[in-house]
């Protein structure tokens, strides 16, 4: 599908961000890079490119621009501590599998380390598929980082002030975490998992 030039300049910058830093760009980001007078104009193109099926929007997160050239899902391994999920030293390899093979659509997919989410059927080596989102929803199995580390467990919300990531395996006890003294960040939802 032909673009535009003014579309080929916001993909060369998807593609741009993405490179340096694993992430997409975000609709602001876009508009400072190409000089558009608002976030706003920024999103009329993506719609555009989106349309043109160049591009998947991901309602939701600032964030939510994946291109569907790419050499399928990106296999991540050992993630570096504090560096973006995505980044590109930590994708390991690619899966020829669609994203919408699952629903909601994967984004990437985590090789799990550890035997935390045996009782669930997610074992050491596995990959989780993960869909991005910052939405985890009481119960759902959650790609999180707390302080500088990358963690798979159930979401479970005690208080306004705490939540237990709760492991799927007897021999681990909760991590408690009090959201007034650390850090938490959710990556994304556990959508599938493919056994190696």
């Amino acid at each position: 599908m032909k673009l535009t030039a003014r579309q080929q300049q916001v993909m060369d910058a998807i593609k741009s961000s993405i490179e340096a830093t694993g992430m997409p760009p975000t609709r602001a980001d876009i508009a400072r890079e190409l000089g558009f007078k608002s976030a706003n104009a920024a999103e009329e193109h993506l719609k555009a490119l989106a349309k043109k099926g160049v591009i998947e929007l991901v309602a939701g997160a600032s964030r939510g621009i994946r291109l569907t050239e790419q050499l399928g899902l990106p296999i991540i391994g050992r993630v570096a501590a504090g560096a973006p999920l995505l980044a590109q030293e930590h994708i390991e390899d690619y899966c020829d599998l669609s994203a919408s093979f699952f629903a909601p659509p994967a984004h990437y997919l985590l090789q799990v380390c550890g035997d935390s989410m045996i009782n669930v059927g997610i074992f050491d080596g596995d990959l989780l598929a993960v869909h991005s989102t910052t939405d985890v929803k009481e119960g759902q199995i959650a790609v999180v980082r707390i302080e500088d580390e990358v963690t798979v467990k159930r979401w479970k919300r005690v208080s306004a002030t705490r939540v237990d990531l709760v492991a799927e395996n007897d021999n681990y006890a909760p991590i408690e975490v009090d959201l007034r003294e650390q850090d938490v960040f959710v990556e994304g939802i556990s959508v599938g998992v493919i056994r190696r």
